[in-house]
């Protein structure tokens, strides 16, 4: 039942959301619980109102990309299947299933085909044609030789599969004792690890070995012991099969074991004693005095002589409060400790929290597998009592209570009187935690309208603020007056372009009660507009009331422009430094063409300077002379708008030619350090969408921290290669890599801090302003080690929004 709420809810979101693939999966799996429950029109057909076997089948037919839920589909078909017992079926199934059980090889999925596919062959041996039974033999033991195999390496997850899977291999070979010894092991280790399905199952396997070999009384007995696991495990829709097959069963009770769920009913009380219990227990919502009235109350009426209450937090539980009988009276203890092995028995408490059942041991000592609990072997353990506290399908804790001075001290009337007792406590702690919850969020609300941190107001019908405190009334620049007197409406706060954001809030608001905040403007009195960010919450039902919280964002706003303001100065003032570190450089790129346009213009007066002139050789050298004088104005045209101070620009950038660029500029600073920068640009890239300058800083950066890197390396090449790619799911990639001496492991996380650096004389803002342009751009700057040595720094920039379109 819980497994069956979870997957409802797991499924509704994932509708919501239309994710087709978890519903796909969800709903199958929902399917199988459905029918084990006994929910579907036949035992053992996933078919029902909500779901159509033939419907599915047909489109896993039309789409073979579903092969992953397809195989996941069949897995679950064949454990119905296999339940019903319509073995030929499972085993159609298990054939069908084998061809995709590549997709689910991680999953727990594939430990199930292997189990059922197994069991289903084993059920089927024997009624399968002769000519059929050596290879269901030899596939039986293959699924057995993988249940091994995983058993060796996980016993508490598969040794009772792959104990029950032996047991029928031995079963047919007609290996009784094996057999025997087998099944018990299996039903022992289901029992030890939590597998109540595998040991009803395990039951109810043996119970058929007991029959066929004419052991009734046996056979019954494993059979009511199957009955009594399925019940427990919730599987009504099997429990009622075993009982239309075995018809005896429907007149017994549940099979004795060491734990029973309290049955007793409320109706065979005394009403008085109920009503003065109810009255106690409930009539309180001080947490402290509530806890005290419920331990002395358990300690009174189970006729213990020491109880632990003990309580959720989260994930973690606490011991809230302890009682034990001093002389003739309940001395209650209240505290916060923490649930060890020293002051209880653990296996108690764990089987109360994950089966959300009562356990009460007449004699924990004697009775597996609670006699194996420390506490228990320790203080030798006699009557025990765990009784969970759930309200409204939450579980809240456990009231746990003992009496280690005889057994069977728990009478069965008290219990049932100890059972409401739990009831009654579990709704009334939780009303204390929701009242102290209640009164807490009102205190600190309270407190935040009081202390003017951030902008408040409340909001009633037709759009009236009732109350704001002063934080919002100076943001907006009126007084209460104008709002109490009804002259200004919140409504009126809003500019034209936010009232549909404004509508889809109170939607929003009117459906989930709540709304995340979000930005927006107001208007103020003097017509100004006020950036704010608002989250608001329903104080009624009916959608129309309530409070909202309001955060001015003016200075922010502007301390943002002054941020991105002195940004763009660090950014030019890097460009300049570095600019000024490449001056010896950028002097060598200048003067080559100059140089080429010096030689040619004395070759052109010489070819002039014939007699005749030669034309034809003049032309050509005025033509170099024009190549190559056009190359310098290039070049310092791409200084100047490295260098000059202008406003980011948002353009199509081709990130291939911009690095080529950088490329150049940084050639003879290569040179000089013996660095050859080598590019591996990949074609047919998209346009990335930035400031062209500012991406050439980033990447020339990169390339001259990475020339400078290899200056102590000797005896080894020193190489940059300079690298793009198409980054998911749009954009560019650029890496640089060096072949330097890589960096210390602890200086990775912190070289892009601000003024981190491992260079003498460095002022450490380079990377940082790398990484803040990349990040402005919507990408991600990083690194990391390469090998065998050396660093790889990579950026991603995301591609041009009509890049994008355009491909699409």
């Amino acid at each position: 039942g819980d497994v069956q709420r979870e997957a409802e809810n797991r499924l509704a979101f994932a509708q919501k959301a239309r994710f087709g693939f978890v519903v796909n999966i969800a709903s199958t799996q929902l399917a199988l619980i459905r029918t084990l429950r006994g929910e579907t029109p036949t035992f053992g057909s996933l078919d029902d109102g909500e779901f159509d076997e033939l419907r599915m089948e047909r489109r896993f037919a039309r789409s073979p990309d579903l092969a992953l839920v397809e195989c996941w589909y069949l897995i679950c078909k064949l454990q119905a299947r296999f339940f019903a017992g319509e073995y030929r079926a499972a085993l159609e199934t298990s054939s069908r299933a084998q061809s995709l059980l590549w997709t689910v090889v991680s999953h727990l999925e594939a430990a199930e085909y292997h189990f059922y596919g197994a069991l289903s062959r084993a059920a089927a041996c024997e009624s399968a044609p002769a000519a059929e039974r050596p290879q269901q033999r030899e596939a039986l033991a293959a699924h057995h030789r993988q249940l091994q195999l995983w058993a060796e390496h996980c016993p508490d997850n598969f040794a009772d599969r792959a104990a029950l899977v032996g047991a029928e291999i031995a079963r047919l070979a007609c290996r009784e004792l094996a057999a025997e010894r087998l099944y018990e092991e299996a039903i022992r280790s289901a029992r030890a690890n939590g597998f109540l399905h595998h040991e009803a199952l395990a039951y109810e396997l043996a119970a058929r070995f007991y029959a066929a070999r004419g052991f009734d009384e046996i056979a019954h007995l494993y059979l009511r012991n199957a009955r009594y696991g399925y019940l427990r495990w919730g599987a009504e829709g099997k429990v009622r099969q075993l009982d239309e097959l075995h018809p005896r069963l429907r007149t017994e009770g549940p099979a004795p074991g060491p734990t029973s769920t309290i049955g007793t009913s409320v109706e065979q009380l005394d009403l008085g004693t109920v009503i003065k219990l109810s009255q106690a227990v409930s009539g309180t919502f001080v947490r402290e005095r509530l806890l005290m009235t419920v331990m002395r109350t358990a300690i009174e009426h189970a006729g213990a002589e020491r109880g632990l209450l003990i309580l959720s937090r989260g994930a973690e539980l606490r011991i809230a409060a302890e009682a034990a009988i001093d002389g003739n009276r309940v001395a209650v203890h209240l505290g916060d400790e923490p649930v060890t092995a020293a002051v209880l028995p653990e296996a108690v408490v764990h089987y109360v929290l994950h089966s959300r059942e009562s356990v009460i041991l007449d004699d924990a000592a004697a009775e597996a597998p609670f006699s194996a609990d420390p506490y228990v072997e320790r203080y030798r353990a006699r009557s025990l009592l765990g009784l969970p506290l759930i309200t409204q399908a939450k579980l809240v804790g456990v009231l746990y209570l003992e009496n280690n001075l005889a057994a069977r001290a728990f009478a069965p009337g008290r219990i049932a009187l100890l059972k409401l007792l739990a009831s009654q406590a579990a709704i009334a702690l939780e009303n204390t935690r929701l009242y102290r919850d209640l009164a807490e969020r009102e205190a600190k609300i309270r407190r935040l309208v009081d202390s003017n941190i951030i902008g408040i107001f409340i909001f009633g019908r037709e759009n009236r603020i009732l109350e704001a405190n002063d934080a919002f009334l100076r943001m907006v620049g009126y007084d209460q007056d104008d709002f109490v007197s009804g002259r200004v409406r919140w409504t009126d706060l809003t500019p034209p372009e936010w009232r549909g954001r404004q509508a889809q809030a109170s939607v929003e608001l009117q459906r989930t009660g709540a709304v995340l905040p979000y930005e927006r403007e107001y208007l103020r009195k003097d017509g100004s507009r006020a950036p704010a960010l608002i989250g608001s919450a329903r104080i009624g039902e009916s959608g129309t009331e309530g409070v909202a919280f309001v955060l001015d964002l003016t200075e922010r706003k502007r301390a943002g422009e002054v941020l991105r303001e002195v940004q763009m100065e660090l950014a030019h003032a890097n460009r300049v430094a570095t600019m000024g570190q490449l001056t010896a450089s950028i002097a060598h790129e200048v003067n080559q063409p100059i140089a080429a346009a010096r030689i040619n213009a004395g070759v052109a007066l010489r070819f002039l300077n014939r007699n005749p002139p030669d034309l034809t050789e003049v032309a050509e050298a005025l033509g170099r002379i024009a190549r190559d004088t056009s190359r310098a104005g290039d070049i310092i045209g791409r200084l100047r708008a490295l260098v000059r101070k202008a406003a980011p620009r948002k353009d199509r950038v081709d990130m291939n030619e911009a690095i080529r660029e950088v490329i150049a500029l940084s050639h003879s600073e290569a040179l000089k350090y013996g660095v050859a920068v080598q590019a591996e640009l990949a074609e047919g890239l998209p346009l990335v969408e930035g400031d062209r300058v500012q991406l050439q800083q980033v990447v020339l950066n990169l390339i001259v921290n990475a020339v400078q890197a290899m200056e102590a390396v000797a005896d080894e090449p020193r190489e940059v290669l300079v690298a793009t790619r198409r980054a998911e799911p749009d954009g560019v990639l650029v890496a640089i890599e060096d072949s330097g001496s890589g960096l210390a492991p602890d200086s990775v996380d912190r070289m892009f801090t601000p003024f981190y650096t491992t260079k003498p004389g460095g002022l450490g803002m380079g990377l940082s302003i790398c990484r803040s342009i990349v990040e402005a751009h919507g990408g991600r700057l990083w690194a990391s080690a390469r090998q065998p040595r050396g660093t790889v720094f990579q950026f991603t920039v995301p591609a041009h929004p009509e890049t994008t379109s355009r491909r699409d």
